[in-house]
């Protein structure tokens, strides 16, 4: 089946109980039970959850993996990943990472522990130079978080395999509608189902995604054991954005494309982080292991003045955190989203202080460009 098929039919099954097409809420904290140790599948809600567990089924098909776990954030999604490793395990982390996921190393699992040390995932050989005798896990994000370098999953894959080493990939930025990472060796993909999977910027929650049975039911075990589950609420959300997320990724490349070509030509802007431009450095690779580029447009002013004269100067973009909803969000990493990254780390990244992040939403393209135009001057 194709994926608009997938997204709108797996974990969609007509209600049992009333024909409904769409999966309802089952907002219940615990179910009647026909005898001891008799029920019909569900006994505790943090335990199980009918619209959760269809939602896990949709994303886990979308994903082309055999199961899927629904978290209250994408944080709390990595943190159950996390639990793969234990107290003297080894983590490399991609050196360009979303600032929550590099404040969870450093300031929470580094004291239970846990070792990491950061690597340029897009240079294999500052990969292979990183493994240590107790190295367990490899985590990517790909594209970068903001500066947009690409990680060759199947390289970095097949080099953590050949140690025993397993690889998570953070596939927030596009979604598996341009992206699936396991089908490139990956053995666990994480996402914050707040952004491209909901889309509307109405939800916060996460998911995990992998085939290996044994890490599963691990992963099911902590998250039962801990409880960061998502609501039925919110799982309906997600569920009800999956099943446009392929016409929405359309747009949101389209729009993307059309706004990174504006700022490359724009005479007020220094450089434009995308791969989806014939001059980002792995453009090549991003062709070959993507099926589009996305809407997430990172580009340099020069100065905090000037990042600051856009960011307060744009009419239809809104200035906030996060990404992936229909409205275009704009937003200054070195304050906002990498707040927590050391200053010295930012700059060697490029995540300096004139760095602005767009999340290009699907409004009409003209009007995104036209105030763009006019908050840079």
């Amino acid at each position: 089946m194709g994926f608009s098929t997938i997204a709108i039919h797996a974990g969609n099954e007509p209600d049992s109980a009333t024909g409904a097409v769409s999966v309802p809420i089952y907002q219940t904290s615990t179910y009647a039970q026909e005898a001891l140790g008799k029920h019909k599948g569900y006994e505790y809600a943090r335990t199980q959850n009918p619209t959760r567990s269809a939602l896990e089924r949709n994303i886990a098909a979308l994903e082309g993996a055999s199961f899927g776990f629904a978290f209250a954030s994408g944080m709390a999604a990595i943190d159950a990943v996390l639990k793969l490793v234990k107290a003297g395990d080894h983590v490399i982390l991609g050196d360009n990472t979303y600032g929550g996921t590099f404040r969870l190393f450093s300031k929470v699992l580094a004291n239970y522990g846990i070792e990491y040390s950061l690597a340029d995932t897009s240079d294999l050989q500052a990969v292979e130079s990183s493994f240590r005798p107790n190295t367990r896990l490899i985590f990517v994000e790909t594209p970068t978080n903001p500066i947009m370098t690409v990680t060759d999953l199947a390289a970095v894959s097949g080099l953590a395999h050949s140690r025993g080493v397993k690889v998570v990939c953070d596939n927030t930025f596009l979604s598996p509608y341009f992206q699936r990472p396991i089908e490139y060796g990956v053995d666990i993909v994480v996402h914050s189902t707040t952004k491209y999977l909901n889309g509307h910027s109405d939800s916060v929650g996460g998911f995990v995604a992998l085939n290996d049975e044994q890490d599963a039911e691990w992963i099911r075990f902590v998250q039962n054991s801990v409880g960061a589950i998502l609501s039925p609420f919110d799982s309906f959300l997600v569920l009800r954005g999956t099943k446009t997320l392929a016409v929405r990724m359309l747009a949101h490349d389209r729009n993307g494309r059309a706004v990174a070509n504006f700022l490359a030509d724009h005479p007020k802007v220094e450089r434009v982080y995308y791969p989806g431009l014939a001059s980002h450095p792995q453009h090549e690779l991003a062709k070959r292991q993507q099926s589009g580029f996305g809407g997430m447009v990172s580009f340099e002013t020069g100065s905090l003045e000037q990042a600051k004269k856009v960011l307060e100067g744009v009419k239809l973009c809104t200035l906030g955190e996060s990404l992936g909803g229909v409205e275009t969000l704009i937003s200054h990493p070195a304050t906002m989203t990498h707040a927590s990254v050391p200053e010295e780390t930012r700059r060697r990244l490029g995540i300096t202080d004139g760095l602005i992040r767009i999340s290009v939403g699907i409004e009409d393209i003209e009007d995104i460009i036209e105030d763009l135009s006019q908050a840079l001057g």
